[in-house]
This record gives structure tokens, sequence and C-alpha cells, in this order.
């Protein structure tokens, strides 16, 4: 018996199974999914959405089974259920236009704006944290300056006037203060 006459043979047991015995159709989608995913990823060239279309493709082929008449492999049945999603998903991504985030609209209607993803919540964790190293390196003297200006968004003359300075030396001191953050950022051997 070779691979196409097994093949229909799973199909014919997968179209006669009762409700809820999905044992063929499970063989089938183990025999094929690596190729119907690797190709998902390929024909859309979306990492994220590429296993859950690929799980799309299965499941309408699993519905469609009764349709199946067996004029081609059931290889080559899939692959064009697969490719027809594929390209109903790019139809669907070109289609939408995204809202950017800056448009008064967003600000007006809350259910517009998107939270950030927990992937970017914990870049922007990471990042945080290793601004606050990075600051505590510092001494008092430039990190304090620094944050005055960068992070308060004070003006030159309000630092050195807060600070008791004149204002080239407060100038200076925030001049060195980002020289030094930008080596101790850079430095990985930390």
């Amino acid at each position: 018996m070779d691979a196409n006459d097994n093949e229909l043979e799973l199909v014919e047991m997968a179209t006669r199974a009762r409700d809820g015995d999905l044992r063929a159709f499970e063989e089938l989608v183990l025999r094929y999914q690596g190729r119907i995913l690797a190709d998902c990823r390929y024909l859309t060239r979306d990492d994220s959405a590429s296993e859950d279309l690929a799980q799309e493709v299965f499941v309408k082929a699993y519905f469609a089974l009764h349709g199946f008449e067996g004029r081609s492999s059931f290889r080559h049945w899939l692959q064009r259920i697969k490719v027809n999603h594929c390209l109903n998903h790019l139809r669907r991504e070109k289609s939408r236009q995204p809202v950017p985030l800056d448009e008064e609209l967003t600000e007006r209607h809350s259910e517009l704006r998107s939270e950030p993803d927990a992937n970017q919540r914990m870049e922007a964790e990471a990042d945080r944290s290793r601004i606050d190293a990075v600051l505590h390196q510092m001494s008092p003297t430039l990190r304090v300056p620094l944050v005055m200006r960068d992070m308060d968004e004070l003006s030159y003359e309000e630092i050195a006037q807060s600070l008791g300075i004149g204002l080239s030396a407060a100038k200076m001191r925030i001049k060195r203060a980002r020289e030094q953050f930008r080596a101790l950022y850079g430095d990985d051997s930390r």
C-alpha cells in the first residue's frame, strides 16, 4: 500500500467516522501540519499569524471533508484550502488601515486606543530598569541636573536657579551627564 492509498483510506475513515471520532483526521493533520504551517509562514510572511492560519486551514478542511471528491490527492485539496485562506488573510490585512494614535479621534474614544502588548510592556520595564541602574551609578552632581532637564523638562535657567549655580555650569553638567549616561548605558560589560 503506497502513501496515496493510505491517504485515501484515512480520508474515507475520517469521512465515515461518527461524531467525536477524530482519530483518522488527526492522523491527516499530523501528516501535513508541518508543511501547512511552513507554507502559511511563507505565503503571509507573518510568523505571529501563521500558526492560527494553519489551524484554521485544518478546521476548514474538517468541515469541508464531506465535499472532498477525490479528483486530486487530499494533499493538493488541502493546499488549495491553505492558499485561498492565506490569500484572504492577506486581503483583510491589506484593507486594514491603522489609526494613528495621535489623532484627535483616538483621544476622544477610549475604545480606539490600544494598550501595548505584553512584550512591549516587558521591554519598556527592562528599559526603565536599565535607565534606573545607570542613573544610580552617576554622581548626584551630574544625575540631578540631567533628570531635571530630560525628565522634568525644566529649562537651563530653572535648573541653574534651583541648584544655585550659574547658567553655564548647569549647561556643562547636563552635557557631561548626557555623555556619562550614554557611556554607561552603552556598556554591555556590566
